[in-house]
């Protein structure tokens, strides 16, 4: 329903005209929301999880009800990998966790997880840091994904269970500070800047 939804979806439509038309060969993935290491920290999970060891809020849009499907980021490229080298040219292939969970549940686990391995000081739980905020313009309720042609045609299924990447996924963030305040306060930029900035 969004802009940005709608955009993903055109750039669908313009691959698949190429190739309908020219005979360009062409290969699409859909995914499902991606989690796991190195995500920037806008993204919900990494937000969730660095906000509350900071002691912020944890903001949830609306009242937490919409769900997404979530797919370890080493699975997705597996599925990528794999539809590049035996994926049949023209096809579209969707890829997703069948880890369907709303907001609400996702923030609430991190809570948990944090409670258990890294409690508060104060020995609150984390959950009280949630704070529900106005729901963003055009938010979809729920995004699902079919995986079964990937899986029926190509033998490709998630090996990451969901409960068990979300935190290992918490605790590689809270293993790896010195990226997170890299990327929080810009410092990366840098890098690329050194690497990929004008040599004129």
């Amino acid at each position: 329903n969004s802009p940005y939804s709608a955009s993903k979806a055109s750039s669908d439509h313009f691959v698949r005209a190429f190739h309908e038309t020219y005979g360009l060969p062409t290969l699409i993935t859909n995914c499902s929301n991606n989690y796991g290491p190195r995500q920037f920290p806008e993204k919900l999970i990494p937000l969730i999880t660095l906000n509350a060891i900071r002691g912020k809020n944890l903001p949830i849009y609306g009242r937490g009800e919409n769900i997404r499907d979530w797919l370890h980021v080493e699975d997705h490229c597996k599925a990528v990998s794999l539809v590049l080298a035996n994926g049949k040219i023209g096809e579209t292939y969707n890829v997703g966790g069948r880890s369907e969970r709303s907001n609400l549940f996702i923030v609430n686990k991190i809570c948990s997880i944090l409670d258990e391995i890294k409690p508060r000081e104060d020995g609150k739980s984390y959950k009280e840091q949630i704070v529900f905020v106005k729901d963003r313009p055009g938010h979809d309720l729920r995004y699902a994904i079919d995986s079964s042609k990937i899986e029926n045609e190509l033998g490709w299924f998630p090996n990451h269970a969901f409960e068990e990447g979300l935190k290992e996924t918490i605790e590689w963030y809270l293993g790896n500070t010195n990226w997170v305040e890299n990327v929080l306060t810009g410092e990366y930029r840098k890098w690329v800047d050194l690497n990929y900035g004008d040599r004129k």
